[in-house]
């Protein structure tokens, strides 16, 4: 493996209720390196999603380290953690929240016009994407305009809007059907081909896990790695 672009380190996480702490992550280890793609499976309430949301910085480990291209994360002040995350990072969710008052090609452009790009150069970066996922005749539809399928397509683009170097992705074809769901898993994998991206990805869909390069199941607040066969 190239060297990795993501490094999380002896992940520990639990959160305190009114009756007990509930341990949810107990040492958790990953590598990703750039071009690969790693899913994660696991049952309801395994913790698949608050990993995802740790290797994005969305939340803080109670113990354990993560670096993003050689960089230790967690020690940058919120506002350089800030920057960087919208510059390096791109997420995927299962709910896509997509801004429901702006159009598709709104949307997308939305990341660039957080870290303060030119209007011009986000809006060609936007329509470059929307060609890409095949939805660039619905770049003025607004979100209740499209399918649930367009919808997580237009939030895929969005997700690549600032070349970042990280696609993390939420059950992303969790309300999709099969065919659909396959499309996606098809568009995530050429967003790492095109985009040089490390991915990692939360999925119920052990189709598509198996089509990832490293495919793990959280059990117990630990990865187990599968051998993961394409197909």
């Amino acid at each position: 493996m190239n060297e990795p672009w993501l490094e999380a380190s002896g992940l520990h996480m639990a959160y305190h209720t009114m009756k007990r702490d509930v341990t949810v992550l107990r040492g958790v280890d990953l590598k990703v390196a750039p071009r690969e793609v790693v899913a994660v499976t696991g049952g309801s309430g395994s913790g698949k999603t608050t990993l995802l949301n740790l290797l994005g910085s969305l939340d803080r480990p109670v113990s354990g380290s993560i670096c993003w291209g050689g960089e230790e994360i967690l020690s940058l002040r919120p506002v350089e953690l800030s920057r960087l995350r919208n510059q390096a990072v791109g997420f995927v969710f299962q709910f896509h929240h997509l801004l429901p008052d702006f159009t598709a090609l709104e949307n997308i452009m939305m990341p660039a016009r957080i870290a303060g790009g030119s209007l011009s150069e986000a809006r060609a970066r936007a329509q470059e994407l929307l060609s890409r996922v095949g939805l660039l005749d619905r770049a003025d539809h607004r979100p209740g305009e499209l399918s649930g399928g367009e919808q997580q397509r237009v939030a895929v683009a969005r997700a690549l809007m600032n070349h970042p170097r990280l696609l993390l992705a939420d059950e992303p074809a969790g309300n999709l059907d099969s065919g659909r769901a396959a499309e996606l898993t098809q568009l995530l994998l050429q967003a790492r081909d095109e985009e040089d991206l490390a991915v990692v990805v939360v999925t119920h869909d052990e189709r598509a896990a198996a089509r990832a390069d490293r495919w793990y199941t959280l059990d117990e607040g630990r990865l187990n790695e599968h051998s993961a066969s394409k197909s």
